[in-house]
C-alpha cells in the first residue's frame, strides 16, 4: 500500500504587531523599581520591613513613668537622668502645650529644690518652676489645680534667701491671687485649700491658714501635699505633736521623699530643745536622730548626694556637746557639696562650739569672704582623699539673711580670738561688723553681738599699740 505524502505547511515569516500597552506597563514597573532601589540606597526611602530606630512612646507612658520616679523619690538624678523631672520634660517634647504636664513638672521642680546644695541653685530651680507654671496658667486660666500649683510654686519662690523683701511680697501677692482664683473655681479642691493655707501662713495669717489646712485634710486624706501643708501650719502655731502626725502621714504616702523625714526630725529636735528636763529631751533627740539617719540612708539608696541630713545630724550632736561626732558628720556633708559656702558656714559654727578655732577660721572664711582653691584648707584636709578630684574655690554667701549674718558674727569672734599684732585679724573683724550694722540696723541682738566683737578687738589693738 502506498504511503500518503505529507506536504509541509508553509511558515509565516511576518511578525505579529507588538502589544504597545504591555510594553509601556513593563517600562513603568522597571522605572519604579529603579527609583525605589535608588531611594533605599540614598536613605530617602525606609523599608517597612526594618525596625524603627527608637520605639514610639505615648504621652501617658511618660506621665506614668514620671509618677513612678516621683513615688520612688527620684525627683532629679543628674548622673543618669532617670528621674521625674527629665521624664516630664520628655513628655512636653511630645506635647509642648500640655498645661497639666507643665504644672506637674513645676510642682516637682519646686520640691526638688530642697535637695540642692546652695541658695543659688535652689533659686535657679525655683525660678525655672515659676516660669513654667506661669505659662501653664496662661494656657489654662480656669483650671483650679493648675492655679493651685501656681500658688504653691510662687510661695516657695518667696522663701528664697536671695531675694529682697519687695520681691518676696510680690511673689506672695501673686500666689494669693492664684490660690483665691483656684478656690473660687472649685471650693472643694483640697489642693487649692492647702496651698492657699501655705500662702496665708507666710503672710502671718495663722488663724485663717489653720482653717483652710484643716478643711483640705478633711477633703483629701490621701494627699501628700495636703498633709505636708497641714503639718507646717500646725508646727507654726506650736502644735508639735499634731504636726509630727501630719508629716508622718505625708511621709507614708510618699515614703522616699527625704525632705519630709528631715522635717519630722526637725520638729522632734525643736521639741527637745524646749523640754523641761534632760530626761524628757533625750527620747526626742533620739527620734530626731532616727529620722535624720533615715533620710541619709534613703538618699544613699537612691544615689542622691544631699548634705542636709548630715548637717542636721551634726547640729543635733553639737547641741548635745558631742563635737567630734558633729564635726565628722559636717565634714561628710561637705564631701557632697565642696563648693557650697553654706555648708562651710555650718561646719565653722560647729567648730566654734567645739572651741576648735583654728579649724573654724578657714571654714568661716570660705562662707563669709569666699576662698580660692589654694586657701580652701578645709577641702584639702578633709575631703581631698575621698571625693575631691580637683581643687575647689568657694564663692562667698550673700549677706541676705540672719543665718549668714551670724556666720559673720562667729567669724568676727574667731578673728578676734586668733588676732595678734601682725596678722590684721582684728582690723578685718571690725570691717565686717560695720557691714552687718549697715545691712541689719534694726536687729538689736545682732548689733549687740557686733559691738561685743568690736570691743574685744579694740581692747586687743590697744595692747598692740594700734
Amino acid at each position: 500500500m502506498a504511503r500518503s505524502k505529507v506536504i509541509p505547511q508553509p511558515v509565516n515569516t511576518q511578525r505579529k504587531p507588538a502589544n504597545t500597552t504591555l510594553w509601556l506597563f513593563l517600562l513603568v514597573l522597571i522605572f519604579l523599581a529603579v527609583s525605589v532601589w535608588v531611594g533605599l540606597q540614598q536613605g530617602q526611602i525606609v523599608s517597612p520591613l526594618l525596625p524603627t530606630p527608637t520605639p514610639t512612646r505615648t504621652l501617658n507612658s511618660y506621665i506614668q513613668q514620671a509618677e513612678t520616679y516621683f513615688a520612688a523619690g527620684k525627683l532629679d538624678d543628674p548622673n543618669t537622668r532617670q528621674d521625674a523631672i527629665t521624664t516630664y520634660q520628655k513628655a512636653l517634647e511630645l506635647d509642648p502645650n500640655n498645661a497639666q504636664v507643665m504644672a506637674e513638672l513645676a510642682r516637682i521642680m519646686a520640691y526638688s529644690s530642697r535637695t540642692l546644695t546652695t541658695d543659688q541653685l535652689r533659686k535657679a530651680r525655683l525660678e525655672e518652676a515659676r516660669d513654667l507654671i506661669r505659662r501653664a496658667a496662661e494656657l489654662a486660666p480656669d483650671n483650679s489645680d493648675i492655679l493651685a500649683t501656681k500658688a504653691f510654686v510662687l510661695d516657695w519662690n518667696a522663701s528664697s534667701n536671695l531675694i529682697d523683701r519687695g520681691q518676696m511680697e510680690a511673689y506672695l501677692a501673686e500666689a494669693e491671687t492664684a490660690a483665691n482664683r483656684a478656690y473660687t473655681l472649685n471650693p472643694d479642691n483640697a489642693l487649692a485649700l492647702a496651698f492657699y493655707a501655705e500662702v496665708l501662713l507666710d503672710q502671718n495669717k495663722w488663724d485663717q491658714a489653720l482653717v483652710y489646712a484643716e478643711q483640705a485634710a478633711q477633703r483629701a486624706p490621701d494627699s501628700m501635699d495636703v498633709h505636708r501643708v497641714y503639718g507646717i501650719v500646725l508646727e507654726s502655731v506650736g502644735l508639735y505633736r499634731a504636726a509630727i502626725d501630719e508629716y508622718k502621714l505625708a511621709s507614708e504616702l510618699a515614703p522616699n521623699l527625704t525632705f519630709l523625714m528631715l522635717q519630722i526630725g526637725l520638729v522632734y529636735r525643736n521639741m527637745a530643745n524646749v523640754s523641761y528636763s534632760e530626761a524628757a529631751a533625750a527620747p526626742l533627740y533620739e527620734s530626731a536622730l532616727e529620722y535624720f539617719a533615715k533620710a541619709a540612708q534613703v538618699n544613699e539608696q537612691l544615689g542622691v548626694k544631699d548634705p542636709q541630713p548630715y548637717i542636721a545630724i551634726a547640729k543635733l550632736y553639737s547641741q548635745q556637746g558631742e563635737f567630734f561626732i558633729a564635726s565628722r558628720n559636717a565634714e561628710k556633708a561637705l564631701s557632697f557639696s565642696p563648693e557650697s559656702a553654706e555648708t562651710y558656714g555650718q561646719l565653722g559654727m560647729i567648730y566654734v562650739q567645739a572651741r576648735n578655732y583654728e579649724s573654724a577660721l578657714p571654714a568661716l572664711q570660705c562662707a563669709v569672704e569666699g576662698c580660692s582653691a589654694e586657701e580652701n584648707l578645709i577641702a584639702q584636709d578633709f575631703i581631698a582623699q575621698e571625693v575631691l578630684t580637683q581643687t575647689v574655690a568657694v564663692e562667698p554667701l550673700e549677706l541676705t539673711n540672719l543665718t549668714v549674718a551670724y556666720y559673720y558674727i562667729r567669724y568676727g569672734s574667731v578673728l578676734a580670738f586668733l588676732s595678734d599684732a601682725k596678722n590684721g585679724y582684728c582690723e578685718k573683724s571690725i570691717e565686717l561688723m560695720a557691714l552687718l550694722r549697715q545691712r541689719f540696723p534694726e536687729d538689736a541682738v545682732l548689733i549687740q553681738n557686733a559691738d561685743d566683737n568690736d570691743a574685744n578687738c579694740k581692747n586687743l589693738l590697744s595692747t598692740y599699740g594700734k
